[in-house]
């Protein structure tokens, strides 16, 4: 964590003295040093430790960070089979510490940044996938309109949707040709599947180290980070999550590429899909292909949106540099699925 120079901590501990039940000072913040988005710090209180998360300072590109729609998932979920941290307080008012923000419960556990889990015993490593399938196909089954998220999404098809928005945000963020990319951007619309009906809450950032665990056992204890969620085709999901065996060992978000799976006790894609489709009723997934590239595009798009925050002087985190070249590597690997590689 870091220190916070930015934040106007009397401000915000007068104001949740006011509106956060319970709530007793003095107050102290911290910033997690991790994510790339929405800036999310630890508050320290005499009343116990919160966790807040706010919409980033500067211009942002249209439709992003959205901490408003992230407290309504977390509120809709919050006691469901999907483990959620509780959702406390949203403040829609810039006024307070310059943004938009919402405060919630701190869950105290683990995240796992390296999807090889070199932290844990070889046995340890294969519950840790298990669980996040668990909780993505809880996920996919929840009923959004029981929950109060039927109209959380836009109606129609989810990939057409998401690749038009996409193909405007990474032009718009855009700091130079890649060729992979043009692959991606012209093969996508013309390969996309037709609708075939599948509607569900996605997470749209599945992936390991949004995920609280337990400190002594494979449980989750919360899923971080809804800012990309969205009521639209679960499968999106399930191939976000199977990037990672496709992602190289270094970089950000870190892969298993290249690495033996069977020997470190990690699962290969077909046991995960297997897992998968068994929790939900699937026979056979079609089209797996594009589902993959789509994720690539998707995420070198929300990459190169980092690079141009950061060289903007907007990115909430040191790495975002970082995170920002990430989008050749990405647009690389969706190219190579088209290539049948």
């Amino acid at each position: 964590m870091s220190d916070v120079a930015d934040m106007n901590t009397a401000s915000l501990e007068a104001y949740l003295q006011k509106n956060l039940a319970g709530f007793k000072g003095p107050l102290s913040a911290e910033k997690f040093s991790g994510g790339q988005s929405n800036p999310t710090f630890l508050l320290t209180a005499s009343s116990g430790q919160y966790v807040l998360r706010r919409k980033p300072h500067g211009q942002l590109l249209a439709s992003a960070h959205a901490v408003d729609r992230e407290f309504s998932v977390l509120r809709a979920l919050h006691g469901s089979d999907v483990p959620v941290a509780k959702p406390l307080l949203l403040c829609e008012s810039d006024d307070i510490i310059g943004s938009m923000f919402y405060v919630m419960s701190y869950e105290a556990g683990r995240i796992f940044w390296d999807p090889a889990l070199p932290e844990l015993a070889a046995a340890e490593r294969a519950p840790i996938f298990t669980e996040l399938v668990r909780v993505l196909a809880a996920l996919h089954n929840v009923d959004v309109n029981k929950v109060g998220l039927a109209d959380y999404g836009k109606p129609g098809n989810y990939f057409e949707r998401q690749i038009g928005r996409w193909s405007k945000q990474y032009r718009a963020a855009e700091t130079e040709r890649l060729a992979d990319m043009e692959v991606l951007l012209d093969w996508l619309p013309r390969n996309m599947p037709s609708d075939d009906g599948q509607v569900s809450l996605i997470h749209g950032d599945f992936r390991l180290d949004n995920f609280i665990f337990a400190k002594e056992h494979a449980s989750i204890k919360a899923v971080l980070d809804w800012e990309l969620s969205t009521v639209g085709h679960p499968l999106a999901d399930l191939a976000y999550l199977c990037m990672c065996l496709r992602l190289p060992v270094s970089g950000f978000p870190r892969g298993l590429a290249g690495l033996d799976r069977s020997a470190l006790g990690l699962p290969e894609e077909e046991q995960i899909v297997a897992q998968y489709c068994m929790l939900r009723n699937i026979t056979t997934i079609e089209n797996w292909e594009f589902y993959l590239a789509f994720s690539f595009f998707r995420l070198a798009a929300i990459c190169q949106g980092v690079m141009r925050r950061a060289l903007d002087g907007n990115a909430s985190n040191e790495r975002a540099l970082e995170t920002g070249r990430q989008t050749a590597v990405l647009a690389a690997l969706g190219a190579a699925i088209i290539a049948g590689e």
